[in-house]
Formats: structure tokens, C-alpha cells, sequence
């Protein structure tokens, strides 16, 4: 364990290594900076349980920066764990897909299981898969057209 006088708060250097839940919430006290990336670190060095508290704290953090290294937490919880809480579940689902849950919210679409997921998240990847089919359809017609439009010209010369 590192000790939390190596911590730099300030500048986030070492934040990735914190691996005492305490050293956070102590952090959060005293209102440092860094918190999100201090999530991430939390996420990488901590059981989910322990990290995702403060990965939803992080969340609500008025650092627009620092809010979204708290939604790379999440993504990166549901990379290593295969799962996320309920309430991590809850707070994506109320981000949303876009802005600073756009890659969390994808990383968990990637990383949890289909029949794990919450219902929202099951119509997200149901969404997300006639989505890609629909641009693959579109775009070979695209190229259909435009094979068609390049041999009728070669023809016409």
C-alpha cells in the first residue's frame, strides 16, 4: 500500500496507484483535485463494491474534467469486472449515451455479459446493432450506386 503523503492531489501524478478507499474519501473531504482520476485509480486497485461509491461521487464532481475521468472509472470497472453496481448501472443510465458517459456506457455494452445487463443497457446494444446494420446496408447501396453510376460512364466513352 502506498502511503497517502504520495498521493499529489494537485497535479494527479500517482492517483492511478491510490488503492485505499480511506485516502479518497479523505481527499473528498478536503475538497482536493484530482478526485476523478483518484476514481480511476480506486477502479483499477479496489473491489467494485469499494470503488463505486466514490466512482458516483466523482460523477457529480463540478470539474467538468474530473467528472469525466470519474465516467473513464466506470468504464474501467466494467473492463475489469465484467459487472458494474446497480447504482453505477443508474448513474450511466441517467448520463446517458453521449458526453462523458458515451465510452463508459460502450465499455460496459462491451464488457458485461448481454444477461447481465440492466433492460436499458439491453436496448442500448439491441439499438446500437440494427444501428451498424442499417449503415452497412446504406452504405453498400451507396457503393452500389456509385460502381453502377463509374461503368455506365466508362461505357458512355
Amino acid at each position: 500500500m502506498v502511503v497517502m503523503a504520495e498521493w499529489d492531489w494537485e497535479s494527479g501524478e500517482g492517483l492511478l496507484g491510490i488503492d485505499d478507499p480511506a485516502d479518497w474519501d479523505a481527499a473528498f473531504e478536503r475538497g482536493e483535485n484530482g478526485l476523478g482520476t483518484g476514481a480511476i485509480g480506486l477502479a483499477f486497485n479496489c473491489t467494485l463494491e469499494e470503488a463505486s461509491p466514490r466512482i458516483i461521487k466523482a460523477m457529480r464532481l463540478a470539474d467538468p474534467a474530473q467528472r469525466g475521468f470519474a465516467f473513464t472509472a466506470a468504464g474501467t470497472a466494467a473492463r475489469l469486472n465484467g459487472e458494474l453496481t446497480p447504482e453505477l448501472y443508474a448513474a450511466l443510465r441517467a448520463e446517458g449515451h453521449g458526453g462523458f458517459a458515451e465510452s463508459a456506457v460502450d465499455d460496459t455494452l462491451t464488457f458485461v455479459p448481454f444477461w447481465q445487463l440492466p433492460p436499458w443497457f439491453k436496448w442500448r446494444t439491441v439499438a446500437s446493432k440494427v444501428r451498424d446494420k442499417l449503415e452497412t446496408w446504406r452504405l453498400n447501396v451507396t457503393y452500389a450506386a456509385e460502381d453502377a453510376h463509374k461503368a455506365l460512364r466508362r461505357r458512355r466513352s
